[in-house]
């Protein structure tokens, strides 16, 4: 390892304390260390955070933040397949595999090659207005349709290819990868699903109807949704941070993407054991 990127996340509490650390860590030891440091808080719809050409030659990036803060870099580097090590600053980490009190074992395990990369599937969604794409987005998470606060339920249909499914009176639908099965999916009623599984989750929010549930898809179709509400309040979110105002008749498909999330783990936890740590712990906080 000769080089590695280093994402910041200044609202974190004691993150430039910590990231100091870990710099002068791997000076030490001769490895290159490239920082970028960044008020999330302050970033219009949380979208390119920081410009990816200056870590494009790292070997992996850290990132020092949340589960959010890995969710911005994974969109923003996925075009160069850059591995990414989460270090846990936020409240829980389904994503981040690092703790503060295991930070230089862990480190040490990582220079020393003990690790294994994780690949996780993302979604391609391309917003469609009479027939012309508008904008193009990829999705470690989920991409979501969703009425505003103030507004009423929406009215959408949703196919599979060319596959009529139904017409959904909700607060929205969410279209979500297997690691996005412990996101919003989740809160919404959805399955958990393993995060090397290949796969698709389709969850309406809060149906009108009963019998609309929760679907599982494979991971080589498309799902297509048409917004038939004239609501001025709707919105499509990547990932919960990028935003989008649709009007009557958007068409958004949502495909696999060709890109990958490359995660860090290293061999002393399972997918189950965070599992089941993260959910007790937001048992007694009610945060996800």
């Amino acid at each position: 390892m000769k080089s590695v990127g280093l994402v910041i996340n200044l609202k974190k509490q004691n993150a430039l304390e910590v990231a100091d650390k870990i710099k002068n860590w791997f000076i030490n030891r001769e490895i290159v260390v490239k920082e970028y440091k960044q008020n999330f808080h302050h970033q219009n719809n949380g979208s390119a955070l920081f410009s990816y050409k200056s870590f494009e030659d790292v070997d992996l990036i850290l990132v020092l933040g949340g589960d959010g803060t890995l969710l911005n870099t994974a969109r923003t580097v996925a075009p160069f397949q850059i591995p990414l090590l989460g270090i846990n600053m936020g409240y829980l980490g389904f994503l981040t595999e690092v703790d503060l009190e295991d930070l230089f074992f862990s480190l040490e395990k990582l220079v020393s090659g003990e690790y294994r990369l994780e690949e996780r599937m993302m979604l391609r969604c391309e917003l469609k207005r009479e027939g012309t794409v508008m904008d193009e987005f990829f999705a470690l998470n989920d991409i979501v349709v969703a009425k505003g606060p103030f507004s009423r339920m929406i009215l959408f249909d949703t196919y599979v290819e060319d596959q009529y499914i139904d017409t959904f009176s909700a607060d929205g639908i969410i279209v979500s990868t297997p690691t996005g099965s412990t996101a919003y999916s989740l809160s919404a009623g959805g399955p958990i699903v393993s995060p090397e599984m290949d796969l698709m989750l389709i969850t309406p929010i809060c149906p009108h109807t009963l019998y609309s549930r929760p679907m599982v898809i494979g991971s080589e179709k498309s799902v297509r949704i048409v917004l038939k509400s004239e609501s001025a309040e709707v919105m499509l979110t990547v990932d919960g941070q990028h935003g989008y105002r649709l009007v009557r008749w958007d068409e958004i498909i949502v495909k696999k993407s060709s890109l990958q999330t490359k995660l860090v783990r290293f061999q002393n936890k399972t997918f189950y054991d965070i599992l089941r740590k993260k959910l007790r712990e937001s048992g007694g906080n009610n945060r996800l």
